[in-house]
Formats: C-alpha cells, structure tokens, sequence
C-alpha cells in the first residue's frame, strides 16, 4: 500500500473520530456510558464510509508449486509380444507408477501408441503397425515450452513414418529409451519387400520384384518359391554370405483367369533360424478382362491435362488418351468417357458427334472456354457471359448421393479460376463442390453431375485444378486422396449401370497390415441420403463358414464398418438395410500378414542415437532402476515454485459493508430503545 494512501486513512480515521465526538460528546456536562457507545458506531461508520471513498487496494500473493512434467511412451505394437517383451513392459509401468519419489517430483502422464498416440488406458499389444515419429510430434504439441522429461518404452522397430532418429530437432527435450529387446544377432532370412501390381489384364503377364536379406556370419543356400494353393508356379534357388547378403529376383507370371489370385512368396528356412515368420509373404493381384479407355480432348496444352492423366492413371485398370478436337472424330467408339477441356467453336463437329452417339462426358469451362459456344450446343445448361474472371474455392455438398466422397479438405485448396456469372441447369442435378467466396457460399455449382437419357455427365466450372493435387500431397504426403476423389469421378462417369439405392464401396482384397474398412450409401425413393435407416453387414468366412453381423455407423456422408478385427481368409458379405427389402452382396479377402512379426530383436542402434540427439540415455528393460534413480536425483527436473500477485480494492471487500450496516442499524436500535427517537 502506497504511504500516500496511508495518510488519508489517517486523516479519515482523525476525521470520522472527529466528527462522532462532536455530535455525541461536545457540549455535554456528563458523559454517560450510552454517549460513548453511540460515538464508538458513529465513528464506525464515518470511518467505513471514508475508506469506500478512498478505496485502498490491497495486494494478496499466493504461492504454487509446479512440479516438471514426465511423460512415458509405450509402445502398443504386436512387435512387444512377439518379442516377448510384454511381460518386461508391464513390469515397468508398474515400477514408474508406484514409485513414490518419482510420483513426488514429477506429474506422470502415460501414452500408447501404435498407429496413433492415444492416453493410457489398458495395453494389449496388438496395434498392427507402428509410427513413433507421429508420436513424438503430436507429445510435442501437448507439452509444448514445459520442463518435461519423455521416458520411451519400445522396441525402436517402426513400421510407417519419418524417421523418428531426428525427430529431437523438434521434440526439444530429452528423450529417455527403455530398449525392450536385445542385441543378440541371430541368423536369418527375411523377404525384406515385395512390389507387385494390384491389377493385371487377362492374358497378360504381371511383373514381381522380391528383395530378400540375409544376417549371419556363415555362407546359406535356399529357395525361393512362390505357389498358389498347393501348385509351386516360381522356383529359383539362392545363395547368401556375410558380405553378399542381399538378393533382389525380377520375374513374370501369367495372368490366365479372371478374379483375385492369391499367391504366396517363400524363401525355405534354414537350419536353426529363430524366425520363420518373416520367411513368407502372401500377396494377391486382380486379374481384369478389359481397360476402361479415356479421352482427354483439348486443343491446347494446360497443367490441368497431366493431373487429370496421373490421378485417371494411378488406377491401372485405366488409361489415358491426349486428342485434339478432329483427332477424337474417327475414334470415338474406343472410349468409354470423353473429358472435354475447355471447348470453343473447333469442337463443333465432336459435340454433334458425342450427341448422336449419346457418349458421357466431363466437360471442364475455364477461362478460355467459349461461352457462347458452349451455350449454343449444351442442351442442359447455360452459362451466363460477363467477361469477367473470378477465384472460387470449393466447398463440399455433404448430401451428394450418386457415390461416395469422402472430403480431403476441399477448403484448404486453393482457389480455382473461373468465368463470373451464373450457371443455370435446365435439368435435376447434383453438386459435388460449391463455388465458395471467401467465407460465403455461392449456392453456385463449381463441379455437378446429372444423368439424361441414359447419359452421365460432369461439368467443372473453373480451371488449375493441378494445384489441389498439389495441396493434397501438401496436406498428407500423398496423392492418394485427389487421385482417389478423380478415380471414383471417372468410375461413375465411365459406366452406365442403373443408379441404386444402396452403394457399397469395398477392396476386392486386403494386406493384412491395414483396415479392411468398407463403406455404403442408402438413399430414399427420391435419391436423397437417408440417414434415418439402420445398415447391418452379414459376413461369412468360406472357410469356417462362421457368420458374424456387424452394425453400420452413419459418418459424414456415408455409413461405415471396420472389419480389422477379422482373421485372413476368403469372406462373402451381404448389406442390408433394415426397413426395406434391399441389399448388396460382394467378395473380398483379408491377406495373411503382420508387418510387426518381421523383426527379430530390438533396434539398439537407433534408439541410442535417438538418446544421444536428444541429450537423453538409454537404458535397457533390466537397467530401469537406474533410470528412476537417475530422474529422482537429475537437479534439471527441480520443482518451480510460483508467485501469484492479486490486487484487491477495497470496494470488493463485502463485510465493509456489513459493518456500515451493522453499526447504523445498532445506533438507530439504541437510540429507539432509549427514547432519543
């Protein structure tokens, strides 16, 4: 309190003691016992009054203590168990969890992670992959500027995902490894990796490359196989040595029978080797009888065609055609789809030609579309003609019903180049993407499709679309989710199957290491998206011939289920729908792998240097008392000790008030009582 303030509690106090006396005791001859009580209240309230006025503020500081933060990391991956390293893990977490010196210094907080890094909550160690990277990065956003300490219980053996050796350039604190696992070399062979195709055409043959390692000290002969069912289509033999210990055999097989062919890749164990899980390999191609053939019609070049041609392509079971407007003329029938690239006067005779022919198209206007043109040969649409450009951004309809989209952050893409105008549909149609500008929607279609005449077409009202391929690599590090968004455009707009109530979008087949998720759409008499009906799968094991019924669950646009639980087999598998006598029924099959029984023993190396980067040590599973003792006694985990200043006014302070009130009320009692009233 400043000494100011001090002072006119001084002079209030002088004053209110002032002005009490001389309204109760100046003047009087005799001063009764009653005078000085009623001067003593008057007082209290003169003083009270005065110190609302002045309002002293008063400064009230508490003291916290903030103990460092210690987070620890356990690796949920079936490559723990199957390592026999689970046992070992559990024992830790107990020992972390019921030391009390540790539990005294530090504020703990445990983590799973596999796929993803989830709170701790139970651990069965059964994650199917594992991504330890994702992890440090999403811990680093949680405990971003604090004094944390990270404790990592794992085998260091990651499936997916950056190299987590240098993630301590950002994860900026000290990384802890507890190595579950050892470092005993044991001798093996591993088919290390295996790329084939997913699809194949019938009679063709189909190209595999197989890279196979050896580890151990003394020279090995054995053989790769490679056999569907019980008949052996691929044999070869191979040899390894210390130095010479990696092979890599590129070889052909026949594509003779339409369907999903099952094959499986061997390399024969040899004598004493610990792991022969790693020694096979199942893998399946699809064998297709036909190639959906697409037309891209443009009379210049644009970034735009050779997005279109890689997202078309990136699915084998297509292929891509570059054709100017007269070159298309004579090979029209070849193609299923004809994509028109901002079409003028020269494509005259195409649009007639398409027309008669009744072709489906995908027709996209950018800015050097003609206008009037278009509006002279389209029968379903016009655009109206401004000579103006502006930039849209797309904005996913959610009730899009004719197949599956799943939003890959259409928002975050850049903005498409298009006409300014409005576009108006003669016909019912549906809009995938709306034109969006700025924060408000349009309620203008940048890219709709509609059905006529037993023809499906799609009209994309802006140009650059190269640059959302772009973004999306940006945004996941991949060209899965544009390729695949262009994929199922194509697929709807290349067939002419009637339009169904139930949608099913499901793999023909599945790794092992992945979901086996499968998707569906049910839609109204009316072709709206019922969210209202219940969908129930049927699956049955052609094996076993078990049947399980999993429930739908209705996200976004689209009902789902994850069938990851499922073992690897062959299952047929039946949708329905609840209220109304509808379903779907396809084949898929799960393969036989589990990309964590691959490893052998720990990753020593990595998590070491993991620690060094990170200005850590690591520990091995039996060494974790020495890690406890060393974080207990590591002055650079020391508890902070805080200081909260409050500044309160006195005005805040209630009970002045109720002293005011006290001492008025009493006076007023007294003197009533007395008969001074």
């Amino acid at each position: 309190m400043q000494t100011e303030t001090i002072l006119y509690i001084i002079v209030a106090g002088i004053i209110a003691l002032s002005l009490a006396l001389f309204q109760y005791i100046k003047g009087k001859q005799n001063v009764s016992k009653l005078n000085i009580l009623f001067s003593f209240l008057r007082f209290l309230t003169f003083f009270s009054v005065f110190l609302l006025l002045i309002n002293p503020k008063f400064n009230h500081i508490t003291l916290t203590t903030e103990k460092p933060n210690l987070v620890v990391a356990i690796d949920n991956s079936s490559s723990i168990k199957h390592l026999k390293q689970d046992k070992n893990a559990l024992s830790i977490i107990d020992k972390l969890s019921q030391n009390n010196e540790l539990n005294n210094k530090f504020n703990i907080s445990k983590y799973t992670f596999g796929e993803q890094l989830k709170p701790f909550d139970s651990i069965q160690f059964s994650e199917k992959q594992t991504n330890i990277s994702d992890a440090f990065s999403q811990l680093s956003q949680v405990y971003k500027n604090t004094n944390i300490a990270t404790i990592l219980i794992s085998d260091g053996n990651q499936t997916f995902g950056n190299d987590y050796e240098f993630i301590a350039s950002k994860y900026k604190t000290p990384i802890y490894p507890i190595i579950l696992g050892d470092t005993v070399t044991h001798t093996d062979l591993k088919i290390q990796q295996l790329n084939v195709n997913r699809y194949s055409y019938l009679k063709n043959r189909f190209p595999i490359e197989v890279i196979m390692t050896y580890s151990g000290n003394s020279d090995v002969n054995s053989r790769f196989v490679v056999t569907r069912g019980n008949t052996t289509v691929y044999s070869k033999a191979v040899d390894f040595t210390k130095n010479n210990n990696s092979k890599t055999i590129n070889f052909t097989l026949p594509a003779n029978s339409v369907g999903i062919s099952s094959l499986k890749a061997t390399i024969i164990p040899i004598k004493n080797e610990k792991n022969i899980i790693n020694n096979t390999k199942n893998f399946a191609i699809e064998v297709i009888d036909q190639k959906t053939k697409i037309a891209i019609v443009s009379d210049f070049l644009h970034p735009d065609l050779g997005t279109l041609k890689k997202s078309i392509e990136s699915n084998e079971q297509r292929s891509v055609v570059f054709l100017n407007s007269n070159e298309i003329i004579n090979q029209i029938d070849d193609f299923q789809l004809i994509i028109i690239n901002q079409p003028n006067n020269k494509f005259k005779e195409l649009f007639k030609v398409i027309n008669r022919e009744n072709k489906n198209r995908f027709i996209i206007i950018g800015t050097k579309t003609d206008l009037s043109f278009v509006n002279n040969v389209s029968e379903n649409f016009t655009h109206e003609i401004t000579n103006q450009t502006e930039d849209y951004q797309a904005e996913l309809n959610l009730n899009y019903s004719p197949f599956i989209i799943d939003d890959i952050d259409f928002e975050s893409f850049p903005p498409l180049k298009s006409n300014f105008g409005a576009v108006n549909l003669s016909i019912p149609f549906e809009t995938i993407l709306n034109k969006k500008l700025g924060n408000v929607s349009t309620n203008q279609p940048l890219l709709t499709s509609f059905e006529t005449n037993n023809r499906r077409e799609s009209i994309l009202f802006g140009e650059n679309i190269w640059q959302w391929r772009a973004q999306s690599f940006i945004n996941t590090k991949s060209f899965h989710a544009f390729d695949d968004f262009i994929g199922k455009l194509v697929q709807y707009l290349a067939s002419s199957k009637r339009r169904n109530r139930l949608n099913v979008e499901y793999e023909s087949f599945y790794d092992g290491s992945t979901n086996v998720i499968i998707k569906a759409q049910f839609f109204d008499k009316n072709y709206v998206f019922d969210t209202r009906e219940t969908l129930n799968i049927i699956v049955i094991d052609k094996t076993s011939k078990e049947e399980k019924t999993f429930p739908l669950i209705l996200k976004n646009n689209n009902y789902q289920v994850d069938l990851s639980s499922l073992s690897p087999s062959e299952y047929n598998f039946t949708v329905k729908a609840s209220n109304e006598n509808i379903s779907k029924s396809g084949t898929f099959q799960i393969l036989e792998y589990n990309v964590e029984q691959q490893f052998l023993n720990a990753n020593v190396v990595k998590l070491k240097q993991l620690a060094k980067n990170s200005r850590g040590t690591s520990y091995f599973a039996n060494d974790s008392d020495s890690l406890i003792n060393d974080l207990i006694s590591n002055n650079r985990y020391a508890t902070i000790q805080k200081s909260n200043k409050n500044t309160i006014p006195l005005i805040d302070w209630k009970y002045l008030l109720i002293i005011i009130a006290i001492s008025l009320g009493s006076e007023w009692f007294l003197r009533k009582y007395n008969g001074l009233i």
